[in-house]
């Protein structure tokens, strides 16, 4: 089969070709979240560089806050890409949102230090952070659709895992990057100019992402229902306004936890928890690396019991353990324990894994394929930016005010009504429209 040929239907694929949509789905997606997290692990060396100060605090505020705003546009990415590829298809969408993460991580580069620049630096910054929220926004909506689609019946929770499973192995390739550049440099070196290398590796990486997705092959669902009469995008979505209400709901507590544990972690760790750098990004690399590893074994597990009881998993617990497990770790500031921190950093994970291992063939079971990528990237990439690109700020804006505990609980309460939502919401392994395409 050539790379230019069409699916026949996803149960029909043989393993090999499976494996090779599946790895060719993924691997851009790697690249493209490695991008988008090594400016979260490198933000406690270029804070200052664009925000002077003297208060860590405050510059790593204004840092999350461009974090934040980043976000905030993802909502546009996933409606514009999402429609893009619902009407031209996941290839096109997929090659064009690496497209876009290349330019960002390039800016951010080359970007000069508010030294040099003035104001300007961080307006670039920003640009570069809106740009990358944009390509995120699409992507993940391009990303989780065309996985499920190549995915098969029988076993698409433990395909469309590998979504998360390159979203954090992106994180993991991040924290590596500097885990393995605080053995090589100095934190002054690392401040000065070494926080630069690994948006320019990004950035050559997304070049080659853009080379594999090219060649991407495109799904028998995408090719069946463009055939169809098409009206506009928007019409098409509210044709849907349970499914969409839905993915907003599932979406809200899961992002917000994902985010706090993964994004927030390491400046939590060594803000409040008072752990060394060093000690943090170690936290972060070793938790990172097992949590992706988990990804497709709840998946699989999914495939056998339903996608509501992992999610209920997830919202049970993240409801009860939330509180606990970050007020220990703050009561554990200056004790240097690392290994409790390490136990519960990733005790917290083990119970994000039932919303991020199956949240993407959740969201695609929900709608029809001629409106799946948008209706699974909009109101996605809505709660993520409200929620999940927020925690940070919020997480640090608390902690300036000397409230950090009320963080806790607000992480806690999105996590219940979430639950309520799992609660309530039917099993969509059995009522899946991707079947029905």
């Amino acid at each position: 089969m050539s790379a230019t040929e069409t699916l026949r239907g996803s149960d029909l694929l043989t393993m090999p070709q499976r494996i090779k949509a599946i790895l060719g789905g993924s691997i851009g997606n790697l690249i493209e979240w490695y991008d988008f997290y090594v400016y979260n692990f490198f933000a406690l060396y270029f804070a200052k560089a664009f925000f002077p100060g003297s208060d860590p605090t405050v510059q790593l505020l204004n840092t999350f806050g461009i974090y934040a705003i980043g976000f905030m546009i993802r909502p546009v990415g996933g409606w514009v890409l999402g429609a893009y590829a619902d009407r031209a298809g996941r290839r096109a969408s997929l090659s064009l949102s690496v497209t876009l993460m290349c330019v960002g991580s390039l800016m951010i580069a080359v970007a000069p230090t508010y030294a040099s620049a003035g104001i300007w630096a961080p307006i670039i910054l920003l640009a570069a952070r809106l740009l990358q929220g944009l390509s995120l926004g699409g992507e993940y909506g391009a990303s989780a659709t065309y996985l499920s689609e190549v995915a098969g019946s029988k076993n698409r929770g433990f395909y469309s895992s590998f979504q998360y499973v390159t979203l954090v192995g992106g994180q993991v390739l991040g924290s590596l990057t500097l885990l393995l550049m605080q053995t090589q440099f100095t934190g002054a070196e690392l401040e000065a100019w070494g926080w630069r290398v690994p948006f320019y590796i990004g950035a050559a990486c997304a070049v080659f992402g853009l080379y594999l997705r090219r060649g991407l092959i495109e799904s028998a669902e995408y090719e069946a229902a463009k055939k169809e009469p098409r009206g506009n995008p928007f019409a098409e979505l509210l044709k849907y306004p349970r499914s969409v209400a839905l993915v907003f709901g599932l979406t809200m507590g899961g992002t917000t936890a994902f985010y706090t544990y993964t994004t927030y972690m390491p400046a939590f760790l060594v803000n409040t928890v008072k752990l060394t750098r060093d000690q943090a990004t170690s936290i972060s690399f070793i938790t990172l690396l097992i949590f992706a590893a988990l990804q497709p074994i709840y998946g699989a597990i999914s495939d056998r019991i339903g996608r509501r009881p992992v999610l209920m998993f997830f919202g049970i617990f993240g409801t009860i353990f939330t509180v606990p497990i970050l007020s220990t770790l703050a009561g554990m500031a200056g004790t240097k324990d690392y290994t409790s921190a390490l136990l519960l950093s990733m005790a917290a994970l083990m119970i994000v894994c039932g919303y991020t291992s199956i949240n993407a063939v959740v969201k695609a079971e929900l709608f029809p394929a001629g409106v799946r990528a948008l209706g699974v990237g909009f109101p996605y990439a809505l709660a993520a930016s409200i929620f999940g690109g927020t925690a940070p700020l919020i997480a640090l804006a608390f902690k300036d005010a000397g409230m950090e505990s009320v963080f806790y609980w607000y992480v806690t309460g999105l996590i219940f009504l979430s639950l309520l939502v799992y609660y309530f919401m039917p099993d969509t392994k059995k009522t899946s429209l991707i079947d029905r395409d």
